[in-house]
């Protein structure tokens, strides 16, 4: 470790002494140059080694003597680059309204000598400057003009800039997948350049946006990555980071283990380096972690220290956590007043972080504008001359369009006075014809209602009958073949225990399926009438929850309630009988780790239900298919069997009580159904 240390103090130590040798060399250089193109050239080189080495006040004296040269020779590609170095300087001394001032009188320069590098560049600082005052639509529109110029000629450094830039900007207009998609760019450019200190960023970088969208596999290898990417010495707060982030993300999956050798680690260590960010984040998930493992006097404790640091230093997305840390332990020891205590500053704190978290409208401030830049004056007169010529083709071409355009209106004139006589003889004909095309057409549409009302009865009459005779028939069969064969000592009775779990999803399976049969039958028989009633949303949501505890815990899945008392207008029976198929779905639609959030939010007067999974999602042909009569069902992850009824019954049982159901998915990534119900009657 020593010599490790030593070879990175040497190298640090020859990068400066190569760096002012080079300064040194090029001044010396410098001052036995004639006063020609060649010693505006050096001065350039000699002003871009002061900028590396951060030296911008001595830069700035190279600067003023190389413009002063530039514009004596009419070196119009020196005076763009001097203009372009010193709008660095300045945007470095966070001297914005001269920053972009020398950023456009160098871009005026790079456009007449068509110098479309130089175009990028300037695109690209002018896009930083704007990305970090706010304005992050002009910030967006100039980096992604100069990101082609880069890429078309492989200049890595400058790609690493724009693409870095770029992800700022669209993490702060709430673009998650823009952003991890350029933070990706920025990281393989980085590795190419071997830019220690840009990977460690990139790569934390995505493991936060992987965590943000909820894939959590993919968050911990990133996260895993940059930690075996530090530097022991320089690092430390980075790590102090990580560590408690890694062990949160393990614990999504319900793996202590791992998550408490990662969450101890950290927690030792950032005690040890004093930092109270990373403290608080270690306590608040080991808190989780002791509470889920049910040593609640230890998560207690860590969860009140959590909640001393939060308002402390105030971390207000960890505050929010620990709101609901302490209302999940309240809930826990049956201290219900507390616990409603916590959940009122839970929700108040997350309604204030929602709105801090809306998409951001770049208004922080309007564009720097430049002043005219005067341009040498033989520039002026060329470009007078290419006007002057530019007009007189201009006119010309206007003159033979006005001579088309005469002849072409004439013409059309004249097929539209013979089309009108035409259609003025024709006019009665046709009316007689519309008249009867229209009685015709209100004959065929009764006929063809009737029509599709008969096929669809008969669709309805054999799915009925294809489901008894086959779904509840196999259920049913399967059930007693099992009591048979230990009534006639056919299986021991360690045998047939064994074959409970499997007798038990089949009976649970016929039971669904007359509960879905029944519903059905009853709304395609129009018998069913709601009776409405106001009734608390949250209290539905957990006797669902309760009915799917056993196959949550079978399939390791996550299960957040988020939901929160509210009270609705509508048939109870009926919302309950939605909530059960829409929390059953999620159930048979996710796989082992993924997560399953129930919540309700008030919108526009009424109550939004939310059911959403991480689960595998349905494609966009699925989708439209799910509401309809003709039924559409799949095997769930366990290979879980289906009617195709449940998503019909729900559809119209919410239609019945004057609400709405829809949904939103993405293959492999997860899907919400939301059902939008009245608080209040509605009005007649």
């Amino acid at each position: 470790m020593k010599q490790l240390i030593t070879l990175a103090v040497f190298c640090t130590s020859l990068l400066c002494f190569s760096q002012t040798n080079e300064i040194d060399s090029l001044t010396v250089h410098l001052s036995f140059q004639k006063q020609d193109s060649s010693k505006v050239d050096t001065s350039l080189r000699l002003v871009k080694a002061l900028y590396d080495a951060k030296s911008y006040k001595k830069a700035l004296t190279y600067i003023e003597n190389a413009e002063r040269l530039s514009k004596s020779l009419n070196h119009n590609k020196g005076i763009a680059d001097v203009n372009y170095y010193k709008a660095l300087i300045y945007a470095q001394k966070d001297d914005y309204y001269n920053a972009i001032d020398g950023y456009n009188r160098s871009k005026r320069y790079y456009t007449q000598l068509g110098d479309t590098l130089g175009i990028a560049k300037v695109n690209n600082s002018i896009g930083l400057i704007e990305i970090k005052r706010g304005n992050y639509s002009v910030g967006l529109e100039n980096s992604l003009s100069a990101i082609q110029t880069f890429e078309s000629r492989n200049l890595k450094d400058e790609l690493s800039s724009a693409y870095n830039n770029l992800a700022e900007a669209y993490y702060n207009t709430n673009q998650v997948d823009k952003s991890l998609e350029f933070n990706i760019k920025a990281l393989d450019i980085r590795k190419q350049l071997k830019d220690s200190l840009g990977i460690k960023t990139s790569t934390k970088n995505i493991a936060l946006l992987y965590s943000e969208r909820k894939e959590h596999r993919k968050a911990i290898e990133y996260y895993e990555t940059v930690l075996n990417l530090l530097n022991p010495k320089n690092d430390q707060k980075l790590k102090g980071e990580i560590l408690p982030r890694i062990g949160a993300e393990y614990l999504r999956f319900k793996d202590y283990n791992k998550a408490a050798t990662y969450l101890v680690e950290g927690l030792k260590f950032n005690r040890q380096i004093k930092n109270e960010d990373g403290t608080l984040r270690a306590l608040n998930a080991i808190g989780e972690l002791n509470m889920q493992q049910g040593k609640l006097k230890t998560a207690r404790l860590q969860i009140d220290e959590a909640y001393n640091i939060s308002t402390k230093i105030n971390n207000k997305p960890e505050l929010l956590k620990n709101y609901r840390l302490h209302k999940e332990l309240d809930s826990i020891n049956g201290k219900f007043q507390n616990a409603f205590f916590w959940q009122g500053k839970y929700f108040n704190l997350k309604r204030e972080l929602d709105k801090e978290n809306q998409p951001i409208i770049p208004i922080i401030t309007e564009p720097i504008k430049a002043e005219p830049v005067d341009v040498p004056e033989e520039f002026n007169s060329i470009a007078l001359k290419q006007k002057e010529e530019e007009n007189e083709v201009l006119f010309k071409r206007l003159k033979a369009i006005s001579y088309v355009l005469g002849s072409a209106f004439l013409i059309v004139s004249t097929i539209l006075l013979l089309i009108y006589l035409k259609r003025k003889n024709t006019l009665k004909f046709n009316r007689e014809l519309q008249e009867k095309n229209k009685e015709i057409k209100i004959r065929n549409k009764e006929f063809t209602i009737q029509t599709k009302h008969l096929e669809e009865v008969n669709s309805v009459k054999d799915r009925l009958f294809s489901i008894v005779s086959h779904d509840l028939k196999d259920s049913i069969s399967s059930i007693k073949g099992f009591i048979d064969l230990l009534k006639e000592d056919g299986i021991s009775r360690e045998e047939f225990y064994d074959l409970v779990p499997e007798l038990s999803e089949n009976a649970d399976s016929a039971s669904q399926l007359l509960y879905n049969l029944l519903n059905w039958s009853k709304s395609q028989m129009q018998n069913l009438e709601p009776k409405p009633e106001l009734f608390n949303i949250k209290e539905v949501f957990q006797n669902k929850i309760g009915l799917v505890e056993q196959k949550v815990e079978q399939k390791r899945i996550v299960l957040i309630d988020e939901s929160h008392r509210d009270f609705i207008y509508a048939d109870r029976s009926m919302i309950e009988i939605v909530l059960q198929n829409l929390i059953t779905n999620a159930v048979k639609f996710t796989r082992v780790g993924d997560v399953i959030t129930v919540s309700n939010s008030d919108h526009n007067g009424k109550s939004l239900i939310c059911i959403e999974d991480t689960g595998v999602g349905i494609s966009k042909e699925n989708i439209d298919k799910l509401f309809q009569n003709g039924t559409f069902t799949t095997r769930g992850t366990s290979n879980e069997k289906g009617t195709g009824l449940g998503l019909t019954i729900c559809k119209e049982l919410v239609e019945l009580n004057k609400g709405r159901i829809w949904v939103e998915s993405t293959l492999n990534v997860g899907t919400k159904f939301y059902i939008e119900l009245p608080k209040i009657k509605p009005a007649e």
